[in-house]
């Protein structure tokens, strides 16, 4: 029975530190907000995720052919309406492009054009080693960075730097002694 309130006290302990940390977090920190890589992707399209993913979790849960095909229905409407949002961002953007070039701001109109000629980027982390194998984790990537620039900074060693003469563009003159001075 001992070891029962021992333990209710140690759960109560660890979760009021838990909250402790939370408040003290938001108050410090501040929340930020989530920075949407497509701009056309709002909030009603977050529901439509949300509704993809709840699908797919009572099919996983539930395997049967009423719930795989509750599942297509919510992802076709999904897709639907992502497709349907990324059309009406486009089409907005165009007209700006008009817009632009009839008013004749040429900039707006340049940036706007390259935007669309460059597209999506995909930004690969890939790394080639002296034997020619291509690595692709982060931290492999970071390690070999580390040895590259440890060989190209550090040229000499550590024990080469002690043992190495200063060499300085002044002249070797005796200090004058005190009948000179």
């Amino acid at each position: 029975m001992e070891n029962l309130c021992d333990d209710k006290d140690i759960n109560r302990a660890w979760k009021n530190i838990k909250e402790n940390i939370k408040t003290s977090a938001k108050e410090s920190l501040s929340l930020q907000e989530l920075k949407w890589h497509k701009p056309w992707f709002d909030e009603e399209c977050l529901g439509f995720l949300d509704q993809k993913k709840q699908a797919k979790m009572q099919w996983m849960h539930d395997p049967s052919q009423s719930n795989l095909d509750n599942m297509n229905n919510v992802r076709h409407d999904a897709s639907r309406h992502f497709r349907n949002k990324k059309d009406a961002y486009l089409k907005a953007k165009i007209e700006d492009l008009k817009n632009n070039s009839k008013i004749k701001n040429s900039k707006d109109l340049y940036r706007g054009i390259n935007d669309f000629k460059k597209g999506y980027q995909s930004r690969t982390n890939i790394v080639k080693y002296e034997k020619g194998d291509l690595v692709a984790d982060s931290y492999s990537i970071l390690a070999w960075w580390r040895n590259y620039f440890s060989q190209i900074l550090n040229v000499h060693g550590v024990n080469d730097v002690r043992q190495t003469e200063i060499h300085t563009a002044e002249a070797l003159v005796p200090e004058p002694s005190a009948s000179e001075v």
